[in-house]
């Protein structure tokens, strides 16, 4: 069971290289938020690639 999502996403490749560290800041933001599942999805077309790291979570009181 979750409370919330939050997706974190990109296409350039410099953006892709610091999605990971993007999504640690915003839990390290965000103390009150527990993760309790996680998607990664990467898609592309022939111009762009796309990263995608979806978060699950609850929110702790």
């Amino acid at each position: 069971m979750f409370t919330g999502v939050k997706v974190f996403t990109a296409t350039k490749a410099k953006d892709r290289e610091d999605l990971g560290e993007a999504c640690t800041r915003w839990l390290r933001d965000n103390p009150r938020v527990r993760p309790v599942d996680k998607v990664v999805t990467q898609s592309s077309d022939r111009e762009f690639h796309c990263l995608t790291i979806t978060v699950f979570y609850v929110e702790e009181s």
